[in-house]
C-alpha cells in the first residue's frame, strides 16, 4: 500500500493549513484530483491511490461537523463512517455532483476536463425549457387556495414529421464537426477540454432536407390550457412549479417544468404580515372610555370583538386563528385588530352640548362655538385698543 493510503494527516493530504476555509479545501482537492485523476495518469498505481488519498481528506474536511470532530480526536473521530474509497467508482458516485454524476461519464466539472471516465463520454439528451405563468389571486382565494386555469404558448411535436425535423423519406446526416459523438474536444496543454458541439447541439446529428411544416425544429407553436392547484395560504410572489409541463426536449429528453409565479392583490380591508391578518377598526371615544362590543370582520366571516373600558387609540386586540394558514401545512396564524379613535367631523347639538359639560367635568379649556368667516376677518383687522375695549365689554 502506498504511504499516501495511509491514515496521514487529511490538512498535509491536501497541502492546506488547519485554518484554511471551506473554498480553500475545495480548491485544493480539485487541483490535486486534476493532477491524480486516472485519465491523466493510466496504468500509474501509485497516482490512483493519491486520488483517493485526496478523496478521503476532502469529504471529511469539506463537511463542518466531520472536520471539528477531526480537528478535536484526529481520525478517531471520523471512523463512525467509513471513509476509504475501495476503488475510483467509489469517488465519481461520492462526489457526483464535481465528476458530474453517472459514475463520471461525463457532465460536471472534471467530466467536461476528461470527457469521462477512460475518455469515453455518453450523449445526454438536453432538458428542455422551462416556462413561466402567472396568475393574480385575490386574498380569499389565497387563504382558501383555489384552482385557477391558465393558458400559455408551449412547443408541440411536428405532426407532419413526427419530430424529426426531416422532410418525409429524408435522413439526418451524421455531424461532421462532431463526428457524430455530439461533443467536440479543444486541447489546452496537457488538458482535454470536451463540450457539447455547437453545430448539432450535442444530437450527432443534422436536418439537410427539412420539413417544411416545422421547418426542421421537429416542433410548431402551439397553446395549452393547464389547471393549476394553488395551495391555501400562498403569499405573493410564491410559485407554484409544474413538473414536466414546459417546453419539450430538442432531442428527446425530459421536458422542462413550468413555473406559475402567483401575486395576491391587495385587500381592501386586511393587511398581511406572514400568517396574521391586520385589520383596523375605528372606535368611538365613548366605546374607548366605557368599553364596549364591536363587530368585525374575518375572512370566514364577522365575529364580535370586547374592547375594554380605557383602551387606548393603536391598542391591539389578537383574535387566534383568523389569520391566514401556513403554506407548508403548519398552523393558522391570527388577526391582529388594530384600534384607533374615531374623532366625528360633525355634531350635533345634543352632542356638542354633553362634550361641553364632560369638558367642564374635567376642568379643561376647549375652543368657543366656531366663529363666522366675517367675525375672523374682524378680529384679525382690530386694532389692540379695540381688542382690549371687547374682552372689557364681555366681561
Amino acid at each position: 500500500m502506498s504511504p499516501m493510503a495511509k491514515k496521514r494527516d487529511y490538512y498535509e493530504v491536501l497541502g492546506v493549513p488547519r485554518t484554511a476555509s471551506a473554498k480553500e479545501v475545495a480548491s485544493a482537492y480539485r487541483k490535486l484530483a486534476i493532477k491524480y485523476h486516472p485519465d491523466s495518469n493510466q496504468g500509474d498505481a501509485d497516482a490512483v491511490e493519491k486520488f483517493k488519498a485526496c478523496a478521503e481528506a476532502y469529504e471529511v474536511l469539506n463537511d463542518p461537523e466531520r472536520r471539528a470532530r477531526y480537528d478535536q480526536y484526529g481520525h478517531a473521530g471520523v471512523e463512525d463512517r467509513h471513509t476509504q474509497f475501495n476503488d475510483v467508482q467509489d469517488i465519481f458516485e461520492a462526489f457526483s455532483d464535481i465528476f458530474g454524476g453517472g459514475g463520471g461519464n461525463g457532465g460536471g466539472f472534471f467530466g467536461d476536463l476528461f470527457g469521462g471516465a477512460g475518455g469515453r463520454r455518453q450523449k445526454r439528451s438536453r432538458r428542455g425549457a422551462d416556462i413561466r405563468v402567472d396568475v393574480a389571486l385575490d386574498l380569499e382565494e389565497s387563504a382558501r387556495g383555489v384552482t385557477k386555469t391558465v393558458e400559455f404558448p408551449r412547443s408541440q411535436m411536428c405532426v407532419k414529421c413526427n419530430g424529426t425535423g426531416n422532410r418525409a423519406g429524408a435522413q439526418r446526416d451524421v455531424c461532421r464537426r462532431c463526428g457524430g459523438r455530439g461533443q467536440v474536444v479543444q486541447q489546452a496543454g496537457i488538458l482535454r477540454v470536451q463540450t457539447t458541439c455547437p453545430t448539432c447541439g450535442g444530437s450527432g446529428s443534422i436536418v439537410t432536407d427539412p420539413c417544411d411544416e416545422c421547418r426542421g425544429n421537429g416542433y410548431t407553436a402551439g397553446k395549452v390550457r393547464l389547471d393549476i392547484q394553488i395551495p391555501r395560504g400562498i403569499e405573493d410572489g410564491m410559485r407554484v412549479r409544474l413538473v414536466g409541463e414546459g417546453e419539450p426536449s430538442p432531442d428527446g429528453g425530459p421536458a422542462g417544468d413550468c413555473y406559475c409565479f402567483v401575486s395576491v392583490r391587495k385587500h381592501r380591508l386586511f393587511q398581511r404580515d406572514g400568517t396574521n391578518l391586520i385589520l383596523q377598526v375605528p372606535i368611538s371615544y365613548s366605546q374607548a372610555a366605557l368599553g364596549a362590543t364591536v363587530e368585525v370582520p374575518t375572512l370566514e366571516g364577522p365575529t364580535n370583538l370586547d374592547i375594554p373600558s380605557g383602551t387606548q387609540s393603536g391598542d391591539v386586540f389578537r383574535i387566534g386563528g383568523r389569520g391566514m394558514p401556513e403554506p407548508r401545512g403548519g398552523r393558522t396564524g391570527d388577526l391582529l385588530v388594530q384600534t384607533f379613535i374615531e374623532v366625528p367631523k360633525k355634531l350635533s347639538t345634543k352632542q356638542r352640548e354633553l362634550l361641553r359639560q364632560l369638558a367642564d367635568l374635567e376642568h379643561v379649556d376647549v375652543t368657543p362655538d366656531r366663529k363666522s368667516f366675517l367675525d375672523k376677518i374682524r378680529d384679525y383687522f382690530a386694532g389692540p385698543s379695540d381688542k382690549a375695549s371687547e374682552r372689557l365689554n364681555d366681561k
